[in-house]
């Protein structure tokens, strides 16, 4: 099979949910035969990131394409702007598709899909779209940027030939709300090394097991804020690793760091990835996940694959994966700065119960979020798809 993928920034995958989601499954495709073209922006920056050589990244320079991982990396140009960047891309994406005889054209999230009607209609590509989260209630939008992606909403509900979705919440809205029945395939759980304390941990001032670590954009609905908020609840002997920074929402991030210096125990090194990432999440105490707003939370399979406790608001998609609020998987109403702050102090009473609940997290995770069997599961989709 032909394969396009589009709707995410480029490749290598830094920070972003849908960058690791496609290059997840899309390496492991290539890998079993088909050829997958991943549409990137010109923009795109894999500045900071450590690339391992057996993955044979060449970057994708003006027309000509790049590789990485057995994929097909193609650059098209698209304008700054937190309003249009996504939107002229995936467009000129969508465009591109005219002339490229693929099998499949595979969106990913809300916005990129306002441009499913075009190889849909015009073409003779079957259209599968993945939505990730409901994009048209991030709080960093504006009023006629989220009546845009609720078009998008509604244009996912019956364009494309299949819909997967990422959690069970999503699949259950998409069934009562817009009466379309979508595949439930979730995100993988990453297989990783732990790395030992070492010169990170050293050059940010921290010990291991004596701090928190929250990882994520800084946005409204990641609520990075609330737990700054509660760590004054906590006791003064653990420190708050927010890793992360602005993804178009810079007046929220500098409050979020103006808030933060009233504490000298919060450390925020910005985005890292690779070795320094793995250090800071191999010796954290707590992994810490606010949010408001989820599909499938990457990051969250990724500290139980690390074996961290996490601690995380009670919405349905940390319900799907933490289960029963308890030791080592603890749940907190969403919203409230005095529920996490509990919660943060709980974990941090019962180490030892915490650590046999955190060991369960990370062999349940491991056994159902796998990657292998997202592939297969996605695969089906897209013969399901061309038989029909």
């Amino acid at each position: 099979m032909k394969i396009a993928m589009i709707g995410l920034r480029g490749l290598p995958a830094s920070y972003g949910g849908v960058e690791k989601h496609v290059e997840e499954l899309g390496s492991r495709i290539a890998a079993a035969g088909h050829q997958v073209t991943v549409y990137c922006r010109r923009n795109y920056s894999t500045q900071g990131l450590e690339v391992p050589s057996q993955y044979a990244y060449l970057p994708p320079s003006g027309r000509r394409p790049g590789r990485y991982r057995g994929m097909i990396l193609r650059n098209l140009p698209t304008t700054g702007g937190k309003h249009l960047e996504s939107t002229v891309h995936s467009g000129l994406s969508a465009l591109h598709t005219l002339r490229r005889d693929y099998d499949i054209a595979h969106f990913h999230a809300l916005g990129p899909g306002l441009f499913t009607p075009i190889p849909r209609y015009l073409t003779s590509t079957r259209v599968v779209q993945t939505v990730h989260a409901l994009d048209d209630q991030r709080g960093k939008w504006s009023v006629p940027t989220r009546g845009i992606l609720r078009v998008g909403r509604s244009l996912s509900a019956w364009v494309p030939d299949d819909v997967i979705v990422v959690s069970r919440e999503l699949a259950r809205i998409y069934d009562t709300e817009h009466d379309r029945p979508a595949h439930y395939i979730p995100n993988g759980a990453p297989r990783v090394e732990p790395v030992p304390p070492g010169a990170v941990l050293r050059r940010y001032g921290l010990e291991p097991g004596r701090y928190l670590l929250f990882l994520g954009r800084f946005v409204p609905e990641k609520c990075p804020d609330l737990l700054v908020r509660a760590l004054a609840r906590v006791p003064a002997d653990v420190k708050l690793v927010l890793v992360g920074g602005s993804s178009h929402s810079d007046d929220y991030a500098d409050d979020l760091r103006r808030l933060a210096t009233a504490d000298p125990r919060i450390v925020m090194p910005g985005y890292v990835f690779g070795s320094v990432l793995a250090e800071l999440m191999s010796s954290a105490a707590l992994f810490i996940q606010p949010s408001r707003l989820e599909g499938m939370p990457i990051t969250v399979l990724e500290a139980a694959a690390y074996g961290l406790p996490v601690v995380a608001s009670d919405i349905g998609p940390h319900r799907e994966i933490l289960q029963a609020s308890g030791p080592g998987h603890r749940l907190f109403p969403d919203g409230s700065v005095a529920g996490l702050a509990e919660a943060i102090r709980a974990e941090l009473a019962d180490r030892d119960a915490g650590a046999v609940g955190a060991a369960e997290l990370h062999r349940r995770t491991q056994a159902h979020y796998d990657w292998d069997d997202v592939v297969e599961r996605t695969l089906s989709v897209y013969r399901n798809t061309l038989a029909r």
